[in-house]
Formats: C-alpha cells, structure tokens, sequence
C-alpha cells in the first residue's frame, strides 16, 4: 500500500542524500515546508545538518517549531533534526522543541569533533532496530550530542556513552545518518516506514 512521506524542507538539511536513500526503497518522498502537507501526511522525515541556531530560526520563521511536537503520525528526526526534539541544546544556549527529555552537550575539549566516521551501536532496542544488526555500525557526523535519557533506545560511545537513537510515543531519532549508513542503515529506514501506531509501544 503506498503512503504519503514527507521529508521537512526548512533550509538545514541532507535532504537529496535522504531522498535518494528513500527511491532506493521504492518510495518518492514530497519535499515541503507546507504546514498542511506535513501534517497530512502518513510519515514525516526531518533531517539537517549544520548549526542549531540559523535551524531553529527558520523553524519558527515557517511555524514548525509549534508544528512538529504536534504531529501524531511516525515521525523521524535525523542528525540536527533529532537534536532540534531535544529540550535543550548548548550551541548557544538555545531551547529545542521538547519532544525527548534530554540536553544536548557538546563533546569535551578533550575529543576531536565533530565526531566522525563509523561507530558501532549498542543497546538497540524497538521497531526502528528490527532485523538490523545488533551490533551494527553505522555513520556519524556530529559536534554536539543528545545524553543518554528514558527515551533512548540506542546508545554508541565516543569517549562517552551517548543517545544513537531516540523514541518517544510516534517520534523517533538517530544521531546517525542511516541514508549513510549502509545496508543497516537502509533496513532501519525501511523499519520506519514500516511503523504504524499500532506497532508504536512507547
């Protein structure tokens, strides 16, 4: 049965890697920044990269930052994209939208960032993770990094533990870029489009 998925268009993003990573499976996401078509649709991906702040900016300059946390339908955020559903983000002491209840810090000074490259996995659990390897490793480019809370479901360790993935209730997030990510990273993204509300058990 087709469906309806949307990837959010808002400035800040890995959004041609993405959709690429999505025709791959045979599904033609609609690029938007429409309220109405976001809401409408059946799921909704929400990627970025770069810096919190210009991200935010323009999220609320589009009305999404009140939108998204909204949202009833599977929902997943990517890299920037999860961090932005984080409550709180150190780049500039900023507010994010509140979905999943942890900070996001930046790694020491101690650390080279951003961290980059290959970083296995631990602790996946959920229907974002089924049929992927437990112990897979999958890519990662991130300066900044969301703390290990009750809605992880995931974690990978560069010099800490922190949250690979988050869900809470229909949202979802990955630090890492599962559209880089491989054949691991395809089956999670195929699994997210495969998540219905029935399926959702958090």
């Amino acid at each position: 049965m087709s469906q309806q998925v949307v990837i959010i268009d808002y400035g800040a993003g890995n959004i041609q890697s993405v959709q690429f990573a999505l025709e791959r499976l045979g599904v033609k996401a609609q690029l938007t920044s429409d309220a109405t078509q976001i809401a409408k649709a059946d799921k909704v991906i929400f990627p970025g990269v770069g810096h919190a702040t210009p991200a935010l900016k323009a999220l609320q300059e589009k009305g999404l930052d009140t939108l998204i946390p909204t949202l009833t339908q599977p929902v997943l955020g990517i890299c920037l994209g999860m961090q932005l559903m984080c409550n709180y983000l150190e780049e500039n002491n900023a507010n994010g939208l509140g979905i999943f209840s942890v900070d996001v810090r930046k790694f020491l000074a101690t650390q080279k960032v951003p961290h980059m490259g290959w970083n296995k996995i631990d602790n996946a659990q959920g229907a974002l993770f089924k049929e992927a390897p437990s112990d897979a490793y999958l890519y990662f480019v991130h300066s900044y990094f969301a703390n290990i809370g009750e809605s992880t479901i995931a974690e990978t360790n560069y010099g800490i533990p922190f949250s690979a993935a988050l869900q809470k209730a229909n949202f979802y997030g990955c630090q890492f870029h599962p559209e880089k990510s491989g054949d691991a990273g395809e089956q999670i993204l195929r699994n997210f489009l495969t998540i219905n509300l029935i399926t959702i058990n958090h």
